[in-house]
């Protein structure tokens, strides 16, 4: 994903676990001057070989360049290689994955440490970084300058998209697509376990259930609309006292094939009990609906 026309810039990459290895690689390779630094020393070592230029201490790392990217373990591990560095007049990427209150923290740290920054959420695997037709991506929020200023450094590895000023939104959005991915997987494996000892083999469901989750997708904007505007009944087209109805079959099925329920009857429960809340009000409802029970 290398773009000759970026110009060529230097900056500093904290952390070379295997995405912060991943990272590196792609920078390298689209002939960017890295400095890096590793806890354990020969990791960093190993980039040595590929240009990277390795720094005895993060100190050191971080007085290299004005771009500094850290991609840590967790947000401890951040003070922990940080504290006690000189951040004044750096700008401060962190790709360590955290929860939005860490990000917030960290940013009113760094800002008192006279730095710029912005927190990430990688919706990557490592293998995704340096390969944007895997669909990978990175999501940035905290400081509208500093990511407009080095957005063409950090689209290398992955596609950036910048989320809004608050630096917590980044791990929000984060934390919610991979909350929604392992929904997604739980379904699937309840699926999957309802057909073992059966002859149905795995591999002639994988399309059908695939097919049949694309076709449900429609749910996602659906919600998002109803949520919005606080609307669930109007054209719905399965409505909340049919759908509880029907997880009736769902689960003597599951008890016939010996399949634990665990996995799928949390949501079930929260639509019996949003229809038992007020049976007249909710019954034709959109199953979205349930949505508002989550919140505590």
């Amino acid at each position: 994903m290398t773009d000759t026309n970026i110009a060529r810039r230097s900056l500093t990459l904290l952390g070379l676990g295997d995405m912060g290895t991943a990272l590196a690689r792609t920078w390298l390779a689209a002939g960017h001057s890295l400095t890096v630094w590793n806890r354990t020393a020969a990791k960093a070592e190993a980039l040595a070989g590929a240009g990277a230029l390795v720094a005895a201490s993060p100190a050191e790392a971080v007085a290299a360049n004005d771009l500094v990217v850290v991609c840590l373990l967790d947000d401890a591990s951040i003070g922990s290689a940080l504290d006690g560095t000189g951040l004044d007049g750096k700008d401060l990427v962190n790709l360590t994955t955290g929860t939005p209150d860490e990000g917030r923290a960290r940013a009113v740290w760094a800002e008192a440490r006279g730095a710029r920054f912005v927190d990430a959420g990688i919706m990557a695997t490592p293998a995704m970084i340096g390969a944007p037709e895997a669909g990978g991506y990175v999501l940035y929020s905290g400081s509208r300058a500093l990511f407009d200023t080095h957005r063409a450094v950090l689209e290398i590895p992955a596609p950036a998209r910048f989320v809004g000023e608050d630096p917590g939104h980044a791990a929000l959005h984060d934390v919610a697509l991979l909350s929604g991915m392992y929904g997604m997987f739980a379904g699937i494996s309840h699926a999957f376990a309802l057909i073992e000892g059966e002859d149905i083999a795995p591999k002639d469901l994988a399309p059908l259930l695939s097919q049949w989750l694309g076709a449900m997708g429609f749910f996602v904007g659906n919600a998002a609309e109803r949520l919005t505007s606080g609307d669930f009944t109007t054209g719905v087209v399965s409505n909340l006292a049919m759908q509880v109805a029907a997880t009736g079959t769902l689960l003597r099925t599951a008890a016939e094939q010996g399949v634990s329920t665990e996995l799928i009857n949390p949501y079930f429960e929260l639509m019996r009990r949003r229809l038992a809340a007020d049976r007249a009000a909710h019954a034709d409802e959109d199953t979205a609906g349930a949505i508002t029970l989550l919140r505590r």
